[in-house]
């Protein structure tokens, strides 16, 4: 038979994500995003350009009072994600809460409450949560007075994601096709839908802006959270939305994973940065297909409990469950990119991935200057 091919398209808005406006009702079918944080140093400047009040606040202490303007921000692009988001569609916020000294006075700020808040005042449905360990920000296991008691602080380590759904019942997928070749490993499964995430390699944030460093400076969260998110809550050929685009890792994970996107972003520099990452976006495509393929030969191999009596068709790999039997992958053969006004726009052709051959990694990524951790 011969291997099916899909395009998908990916849509960069080079302005205010207050732009969602001008999307249509239901014509998203995911959000996964991370906003910039409020009362994060870094971040001052970003929200000072939508209220020139916030940086006197700060200055004159009243930190509470900017930290809820910041807030009123974010809730103008919030309040637009029921619209434009299906019905039971599901919604990924990736957000740190805040510690920072103003005048002397040394604080959290609970960013993860007031979206959360924020949110339910729209209608959106709250799902549990996830919490993903960060240890990148905090060189040290605890802050104030080193060793002796009693005026340290617990070191903040964590991130949120939180999950919420656009309506009160589960998403229906009209082709039963498209819900069995989008599965997932059983092993990733039990790995993804737990509520703490402790492998995951975080991004270190810094207010410094280069070149080099644009994906710090956009507190850039790994794009193994969009991978895993996109695979958990959407099935190929839906449409992911990101209203705060940055180095856009939620349209690189999309592009790997066959999903179309749309992101908005207020700063056109990182669309040069995004665009040098698609250079090898073939090769690292293969690379990453085959080595969930391969990750799950292992599993199964290694793990003696397992009932093995189904066999992934397309693949000739033992499965644990009936469910799982149709999956399909798809690697990126091409991308084209074209821009128009404010608008970046990238098309990209996936195959079905047939070069399975049950053995280790088919090329060597390693000029790629990406890893299988970190792509």
């Amino acid at each position: 038979m011969k291997d099916k091919v899909v395009k998908t398209s990916h849509k960069i808005h080079l302005t205010d994500a207050r732009e969602l406006t001008e999307l249509d009702e239901n014509s998203i079918d995911l959000v996964v995003t991370s906003p910039p944080y409020p009362m994060i140093e870094m971040w001052d400047e970003l929200f000072e350009s939508f209220d020139d009040t916030i940086t006197t606040d700060i200055k004159n202490g009243n930190d509470w009072d900017a930290y809820e303007k910041m807030h009123s921000v974010l809730n103008t692009i919030w309040k637009e994600i029921p619209r434009v988001v299906s019905e039971n569609g599901i919604v990924c916020i990736n957000i740190g809460d805040a510690t920072r000294t103003i005048n002397g006075k040394f604080t959290r700020y609970p960013n993860h409450e007031t979206i959360s808040k924020q949110l339910r005042s729209h209608g959106l449905e709250p799902l549990t949560s996830i919490l993903w360990r960060k240890p990148t920000n905090s060189p040290a296991k605890y802050m104030g007075s080193g060793m002796r008691p009693p005026n340290a602080y617990v070191t903040l380590e964590h991130e949120h994601i939180l999950i919420f759904r656009n309506g009160s019942t589960t998403r229906t997928i009209q082709d039963k096709s498209d819900r069995n070749e989008s599965a997932y490993f059983m092993e990733e499964r039990n790995e993804w839908f737990s509520d703490l995430w402790t492998n995951v390699n975080g991004v270190k944030q810094t207010i410094e802006q280069n070149e080099d460093d644009m994906r710090s400076r956009s507190a850039a969260y790994p794009v193994d959270i969009p991978h895993r998110l996109i695979n958990m809550y959407s099935v190929y050929g839906d449409t992911v939305l990101d209203p705060f685009w940055g180095t856009g890792t939620t349209t690189y994970a999309s592009l790997l994973n066959a999903r179309n996107s749309i992101g908005y972003e207020l700063n056109p520099d990182f669309i040069t940065s995004f665009e040098k990452r698609l250079e090898n976006l073939s090769r690292i495509s293969e690379a990453f297909v085959h080595s969930r393929l391969l990750n799950h030969k292992h599993h199964v191999e290694n793990n003696a409990s397992y009932d093995l009596e189904y066999t992934l068709k397309n693949y000739n790999i033992p499965v644990v469950r009936k469910q799982q039997k149709e999956m399909v992958f798809y690697t990126i053969t091409s991308t084209k990119s074209s821009h128009i006004q404010d608008t970046a726009k990238y098309i990209a052709s996936h195959k079905q991935y047939s070069s399975w051959n049950n053995s280790e990694l088919p090329i060597n990524i390693s000029t790629t200057n990406h890893s299988l951790t970190d792509y």
